[in-house]
């Protein structure tokens, strides 16, 4: 199973460390989504600010963390833009590079607007030129994080460098294999404390569909026969299972209109890293991390749709 871990005291502060993607959301919303070959009329197009890593780190900052961001930019108005943002929501840019030799990424995307359903092409641009060296020059900032999350919108050796070095600093990793892109090493699986896949990443990891709450824990458990401490599978409107050490969990999503689902589950992730950090065990952490993202799919667009703390019930950080 997973490599043993060193102790570490708990910190008072909540601090998360994201080493991830940042893209640009060009956003059009229709009736229905398009068939192949197929031009249809959309309804309004919105920009805005995404990528998985930057989007999970905007949820741990806008519920309170203290967030260091660990990416690489495009020298262009999309890049130029972005660091701004970061800057307005309060996270450490210290290590948000800029390259002049890729675009910032931009993620089109698709809504129907009747169910909330969505489809995405990313391009990634300069998130594959971050790098092994960057990672290492933002040691500092991962190891003194309670929490690291990283994604797989950027190189896979870069990923597993950052988690290779929070591992060996007793820091919570959190990788979420997003998007799938093939198989996983498995020396990753053995640096992961929490595999967060959702249902397609899940199958592509496992060739099981999961089509059932049966399916996900058959397909967690290989995940975590492969090494990984625990498997954390998000099932979107139907919830999140848990599958560890201990009893397995469902926690069921709570029961919503949805508006539109782009960057639920990276305000999953983003809240349950939140809430580990905090000091919250795993389960407590995913009921509580279901609630926030499903807040967010009311609400349109990915970080435009998290909620800040004022916003949340004052239960949710009891």
């Amino acid at each position: 199973m997973s490599a043993p871990r060193p102790e570490r005291p708990l910190e008072r502060r909540v601090k998360v460390c994201v080493v991830g993607s940042s893209n640009v959301d060009l956003v059009t919303y229709a009736e229905r989504l398009p068939v192949l070959g197929e031009t249809l009329p959309g309804e309004r197009f919105e920009q805005s600010f995404g990528g998985k890593g930057a989007n999970q780190a905007v949820m741990a900052a806008k519920l309170g963390a203290e967030v260091t961001m660990v990416t690489k930019i495009g020298d262009d108005i999309f890049g130029r833009d972005y660091l701004e943002n970061f800057r307005r929501l309060g996270l450490d840019t210290r290590h948000v590079l800029v390259t002049a030799e890729a675009s910032t990424g931009v993620a089109p995307i698709w809504v129907e607007q009747a169910s909330g359903n969505n489809q995405i092409i990313v391009v990634l641009g300069a998130n594959e030129l971050l790098t092994p060296a960057d990672v290492v020059a933002a040691g500092d900032a991962i190891r003194r994080c309670a929490v690291l999350i990283c994604q797989w919108e950027c190189p896979l050796p870069t990923m597993i460098a950052a988690i290779q070095i929070a591992r060996d600093a007793g820091v919570t990793t959190i990788f979420n294999p997003a998007p799938a892109r093939g198989a996983l090493p498995d020396d990753l699986y053995a640096l992961c404390d929490f595999l967060c896949p959702n249902e397609s990443e899940t199958g592509s990891l496992t060739g099981i569909a999961v089509d059932t709450i049966d399916d996900a824990e058959r397909a967690a458990r290989l995940l975590r026969h492969r090494g990984a401490r625990a498997v954390l599978v998000t099932l979107g409107e139907r919830g999140a299972l848990l599958v560890d050490d201990g009893p397995v969990e469902f926690v069921a999503a709570p029961k919503v209109r949805a508006i539109d689902t782009t960057g639920a589950g990276d305000a999953f992730v983003g809240s349950f890293a939140f809430f580990l950090a905090r000091g919250h065990d795993a389960r407590d952490s995913m009921a509580r991390a279901a609630r926030v993202a499903s807040i967010s799919v009311q609400h349109r667009g990915a970080q435009p749709s998290f909620p800040r703390a004022d916003e949340l019930p004052p239960e949710l950080f009891l």
